[in-house]
This record gives structure tokens, C-alpha cells and sequence, in this order.
């Protein structure tokens, strides 16, 4: 990971190893039930997660307490926990869980009980449960984490910028360890209705990114979790290293508050610094996981911003919202879960739901079937509303 301090350019920072996985989605529980699912032509009609196991990280009393996003996020953490191999507490290891919404299903729930029995009624645990920083200080409660315990909210973007953000904790020596994540549960009835009636989702209920026809995005919801760990300290304990974070950019367009600029001029910034903040070029790109959100202004103005910044043959690109819906913070993070899958399986996971190419992109978009190739560093992007940008550098690691 390099950390960009003076304008002539980046300096090196301490290498960052991605060497734990989580994640949860209308996939299933776990990293091995996105992937299965990533590897077929066409996602599940419904992007709701469905029942899955909570006995492993709590007892009833104390998961009640929790918001479902935050359960979410608590799930996929500890299946990245497990799967690093780490035992807590660890004193200085960092915590970057994230949310858009926040606890917008307990909040509804208790807005139902003020109107009907009174405000002495509330629960006292709101608050708490509303919050959105109550993920990530569920997570660090959960394993013993002490160091920065922050949240990021921004919209759409802000998964992606959790990882980055978390990156940056590890290179600048700050932390050895830190998760990092996003999680939403935002498939309610008055969100639903708010993203309506401004258009955004598809009328169709279809998600197919980059498609002609597209006409918005689809709900999703999940977590997905990532540990972060400094180079030689994962080297010294025998982990097992899955990737490489090796830079990252975010920027803002400066332009509306949910329509992105149409000249996509802050996602051209966005992707520009974080290859430079990498220290590689345009064409050392092997892949981009795209927003791709399904919408028709969302997409064609990050087609523009990919073509500007890799000309007219940008590589191969794939949105996984045609698989899993768009679960705005919890996208950028669940994308960085299988980014790094990609990586290490060497197969690019198709854009579900998408069929006809939509001429104005004139992307490589991976449509079908998934696509063998020698896959060495991926981009995955992420823009919110608010004219968020965010971008993340992963390299595949050889043993």
C-alpha cells in the first residue's frame, strides 16, 4: 500500500495482505456460497438473505440488541476472523465496518411503537441499534480489538472506502491488523419506497448492468468483511495470504447529491489516483469490478470514466449487482470479497441479468458464463450518492 503525501508523487508504505475473507448476501452464509453463486449465469429473484446461523457469535440476549445490518456484519466478520487464523484481544488492530442506512428496520420497528403505544414504550436499546456506527463496535467488542474503531458513511461508496481507509491504518505502521467491511439491511418498505419513487429501481425488478434495457437497480442486502494485516506480521505467524491491497483512491464528483456527473470527471480522478497510489499504470489493470449498478445514468457515466482512464480497450469488466442486487455499503465490500476470489480462482465471475451490451458503453462486460484468464491486479470501483468515488487496488499473491 502506498500512501500519497506530497504532490510529486506516492511513497512507499508498508505492504498490505489480505489474509481473511466474510461475507453474507442473498448467496448464502459464507465466502464459498458467494462464489458458487457468482459462478452461475443468473442470480436469485429475491436479494433478501435468507436464515443463517447467529449461535456461533452470541447468545439470544445479546444478538436482540443488535440491528440486523449490524448482525450481518458481526456474521461475516467472524467467518474473516476464522478464516485469518488471528486470536484476540489485539490491542491495536482497527476496526472499519461501515453502513449507509444504518439501523433504519429498528428504527421503522419503534417508530411503529411510539405511534401506537406511547413513547415510554421505546426501547431503551434504539439508540444503540440504530446507530450506525454499531457494527463496527460489535465487531470490535467481539474480537478484542482496541486500536481505531471508526464508520464511514458514504452512500454507495462506502464499503469500498472502508477497505482503503483500513489499508491506509495498516501502511502508514498505525495498525498490524484491521477489518474492514461495510453491511446493510435496507430491503423495507419505506426504503423501497424512497428509491422508487426517485426513479432509481428497476420497474422490472431486474438488475442487468451495462444492458441496454436497463432501467434500475434492485435492493440487495449482506455484509462482506476483509482482514487487513501487515505484510511480514502475517508472514511471521504462518498465515495464509490471499491478496495484496496495494492502493486506493476516493474523490468527490462536486456535482448533485445522487445524480453523477455525467462527464465522469471525479470517477476518472478517483481511478487515476488510486493506479498512481499503487505505482502502476492503466494497462497493468487485468480487471475491473465495476459499481455497475443497473441504472442508466450510473453507468454509462462510469463507461465514460473507464474509457478515459484505460482508452479504447479497457479490460475485461464485470458488475456482481446483476448476481446480488445493490446493497449500498455493503456492495464495495462484498465486490472486495470476491475481487480477491477472483484473484485467487483466476476466473472472472459473469454480469448477471445482462444479455444486449448497451452500445453507448462499449465495455468488455463478461456476460454468460464465467471467463478463464490470467488475472493479476483488479480495480474495483464504487460511487455513492453524494458524488462519492471510491476506488481499491487488489494484486493476486504468488506464493
Amino acid at each position: 500500500m502506498r500512501v500519497a503525501v506530497t504532490p510529486s508523487g506516492p511513497i512507499q508504505g508498508r505492504r498490505v495482505a489480505v489474509t481473511g475473507l466474510g461475507a453474507l448476501s442473498c448467496a448464502g452464509e459464507g465466502v464459498d456460497a458467494l462464489w458458487e453463486l457468482l459462478m452461475k449465469p443468473d442470480g436469485p429473484k429475491s436479494k433478501r438473505i435468507g436464515d443463517f446461523q447467529t449461535s456461533h457469535v452470541g447468545g439470544p440476549k445479546e444478538l436482540r440488541r443488535l440491528d440486523p445490518f449490524a448482525l450481518y456484519a458481526l456474521v461475516a466478520a467472524d467467518e474473516a476472523w476464522n478464516h485469518s487464523g488471528l486470536v484476540g484481544p489485539l490491542t491495536d488492530a482497527g476496526s472499519i465496518v461501515t453502513t449507509g442506512i444504518g439501523g433504519l428496520q429498528s428504527t421503522l420497528n419503534q417508530g411503529v411503537v411510539l405511534l401506537q403505544k406511547g413513547p415510554e414504550r421505546v426501547s431503551p436499546f434504539l439508540v444503540p441499534m440504530m446507530m450506525p456506527n454499531a457494527a463496527t463496535a460489535a465487531v470490535s467488542m467481539r474480537f478484542g480489538l482496541g486500536g481505531p474503531c471508526e464508520t464511514v458513511t458514504t452512500a454507495c461508496a462506502a464499503g469500498t472506502h472502508a477497505i482503503g481507509n483500513a489499508a491506509r491504518l495498516v501502511s502508514s505502521g498505525r495498525c498490524d491488523v484491521a477489518v474492514a467491511g461495510g453491511a446493510e439491511a435496507v430491503i423495507v418498505e419505506i426504503a423501497e419506497a424512497g428509491f422508487r419513487n426517485m426513479t432509481a429501481l428497476s420497474n422490472e425488478n431486474l438488475s442487468r448492468p451495462f444492458d441496454v434495457n436497463r432501467d434500475g437497480f434492485v435492493l440487495g442486502e449482506g455484509a462482506g468483511v476483509l482482514i487487513l494485516e501487515e505484510w511480514d506480521h502475517a508472514l511471521e505467524r504462518g498465515a495464509t495470504i490471499f491478496a495484496e491491497v496495494i492502493g486506493a483512491a476516493s474523490t468527490a464528483d462536486a456535482y448533485h447529491i445522487t445524480a453523477p456527473d455525467p462527464t465522469g470527471a471525479g470517477a476518472i480522478r478517483c481511478m487515476q489516483l488510486a493506479l498512481v497510489d499503487a505505482e502502476i499504470t492503466a494497462g497493468d489493470v487485468s480487471h475491473i469490478n465495476a459499481h455497475g449498478t443497473s441504472t442508466p445514468l450510473n453507468d454509462l457515466a462510469e463507461a465514460i470514466a473507464v474509457h478515459r482512464v484505460f482508452g479504447d480497450n479497457p479490460p475485461a469488466t464485470t458488475s456482481i449487482k446483476g448476481h446480488l442486487g445493490h446493497s449500498l455499503a455493503a456492495a464495495g465490500a462484498l465486490e472486495g470479497v470476491a475481487s480477491v476470489l477472483t484473484l485467487q480462482n483466476q476466473l472472472i465471475p459473469p454480469t448477471a441479468g445482462t444479455t444486449d451490451i448497451d452500445p453507448a458503453i462499449d465495455l468488455d462486460v463478461v456476460i454468460g458464463a464465467p471467463r478463464p484468464a490470467e488475472v493479476e491486479i483488479i480495480l474495483s470501483n464504487s460511487f455513492g450518492f453524494g458524488g462519492h468515488n471510491g476506488s481499491v487496488v487488489f494484486r493476486r499473491f504468488h506464493a
